[in-house]
């Protein structure tokens, strides 16, 4: 199964700040919803484990993260992939940092995911709802850090 996301962020922070919270992995994997462990492989690489509750599968799934910085276009792509309990997860994902020009920064972000096993048998709303809501909240956990 086959999913796209997008959407916006606008955060209360320099383009500059922005830009150096999105490429630093312990950053980003600390702001993964529901995560339970960080490891920093080096500064593109890193892995998660996160809890995931997709009825009815339940557990802890563990991703693989690669980030892509593309420094002269102020754009983060990154590589996921991972799963757990029979299932399988690749997703691409990738974020512009645009000035707001008044100190803020939106992060306009899109993505795609192919999953397989257990979690694609699910059903499609069920899954892009759940899927849609972990993307969005790691988002607003961005902004959230930043904004502080």
């Amino acid at each position: 199964m086959k999913l796209e996301y997008h959407g916006q962020e606008t955060i209360s922070a320099p383009p500059d700040k922005v830009w150096a919270f999105v490429n630093d992995p312990e950053n980003v994997g600390h702001c993964l919803p529901d995560v339970i462990e960080v490891k920093v492989e080096d500064p593109t690489h890193f892995q998660a484990v996160v809890r995931v509750g997709v009825d009815p599968v339940r557990g802890k799934f563990t991703f693989k993260f690669e980030l892509q910085p593309d420094d002269a276009a102020q754009r983060m792509n990154m590589k996921i992939s991972g799963g757990g309990f029979g299932s399988a997860l690749d997703l691409t994902a990738g974020a512009d940092v645009v000035d707001g020009g008044d100190g803020s920064t939106t992060l306009t972000w899109s993505g795609s995911s192919q999953m397989r096993g257990k979690v694609a048998t699910i059903g499609g709303r069920v899954l892009d709802a759940q899927a849609k809501k972990l993307i969005t909240q790691t988002f607003a956990n961005v902004r959230e850090r930043l904004s502080a």
